[in-house]
């Protein structure tokens, strides 16, 4: 199974967006799926959590302003990114929670400009 993040960009801050993370093969043999990001200089960090019976978990920083759901049948990872903040820039990453390194991808690249 490989893990293909996308949808990052550049956005000004209090904009929105929608990260995709699609798995090649079933992620059903993934029972929690998280989000994780990286900012220059700093620790991989996991931000939210989703279990395949859809239970959602935050980081405290991101509460309220993000959203991730599965769709299990499209082996898709969604995160819904709104109210972003020039804090939120770094490089996103989905994986398994607790993480497997086979899996890390490319990530995919989030700027929020103030």
């Amino acid at each position: 199974v490989q893990l293909q993040a996308s949808g990052g960009g550049w956005v000004q801050a209090g904009g929105s967006l929608t990260l995709s993370c699609v798995a090649s093969g079933s992620i059903f043999r993934f029972k929690v799926m998280g989000w994780y990001r990286q900012a220059p200089g700093k620790q991989r960090e996991l931000v939210a959590t989703i279990t395949y019976g859809a239970g959602t978990n935050y980081v405290d920083s991101v509460k309220g302003r993000f959203t991730i759901t599965r769709d299990n049948a499209k082996n898709t990872v969604y995160l819904q990114m709104n109210s972003l903040k020039p804090e939120d820039t770094a490089v996103y990453y989905c994986n398994a929670v607790p993480y497997l390194n086979p899996y890390w991808g490319q990530g995919t690249l989030v700027t929020v400009s103030s």
